[in-house]
C-alpha cells in the first residue's frame, strides 16, 4: 500500500472525502461503487467494487464460448479494465485498462459496430481493434461490455455475431442481479 500523507477527518454522520488526487488516479467517479473492509492489522480499505469483475470465472467460460461462436476474440470487461478474455493473450489483456475511445463507446449504452473504417483500439497499449461492443446493463447500471476485436483489419461483424453478444451482454447483467 502506497502512502499518500493525505488525511481526512470523519465528520459528525461518519463521512469521510477521498481526496481528488486519489479519485482521478484510482478513476473514481461519483456514483461509484465501493467495497469496504478491514484487514488483520485494524486498516479499513477501500476498494473500487466491480459487479462484472465478481462474475470473472463465469466470464471466462462466456468468453471462451463467444471466441467459438464469431470465431473473433472476445472482451469482458467492466467501466475500467478487461476481466476476461479468448483468443488473446490472458496476460496481455486482463486487468489492462479501457482505451479512451472504448470508454466512449461504452457510456453510449447503444451497441456498436465498426464498418471497419475506424481504427479504435480496445485496451491501452494493445494494437486490437474493436469490431464490436454490447454494453451490459443491470437495474439501469451501466457495469461494462462485451467486445469483439480482432488484430488486424476488422472485418464487418455478421448479424448472428452481434446477436450473440447482445445475449452475452444481457445475460451477465442478469447475473449481477
Amino acid at each position: 500500500m502506497k502512502a499518500t500523507g493525505i488525511v481526512r477527518r470523519i465528520d459528525d454522520l461518519g463521512r469521510v472525502v477521498i481526496p481528488k488526487e486519489i479519485r482521478r488516479t484510482m478513476r473514481i467517479r461519483e456514483g461509484d461503487p465501493l467495497e469496504i473492509y478491514t484487514d488483520i492489522g485494524g486498516e479499513v480499505i477501500f476498494k473500487k467494487y466491480s459487479p462484472v469483475g465478481e462474475l470473472s470465472d463465469f466470464a471466462k467460460g462466456y468468453a471462451d464460448a463467444l471466441k467459438e461462436g464469431t470465431n473473433l476474440s472476445v472482451l469482458i470487461c467492466d467501466m475500467d479494465r478487461c476481466v476476461s478474455s479468448a483468443g488473446i493473450s490472458k496476460k496481455e489483456t486482463l486487468d489492462r485498462d479501457l482505451s479512451g475511445d472504448l470508454e466512449a463507446i461504452i457510456k453510449k449504452r447503444q451497441n456498436f459496430i465498426n464498418e471497419g473504417d475506424r481504427n479504435i483500439t480496445a485496451l491501452k497499449g494493445l494494437q486490437n481493434r474493436v469490431c464490436a461492443v454490447s454494453p451490459i446493463i443491470n437495474s439501469g447500471d451501466l457495469d461494462g461490455a462485451v467486445v469483439l476485436v480482432q488484430n488486424e483489419n476488422c472485418r464487418k461483424p455478421v448479424e448472428s455475431d452481434i446477436r450473440l453478444i447482445n445475449v452475452a451482454a444481457k445475460f451477465l447483467g442478469n447475473q449481477i442481479q
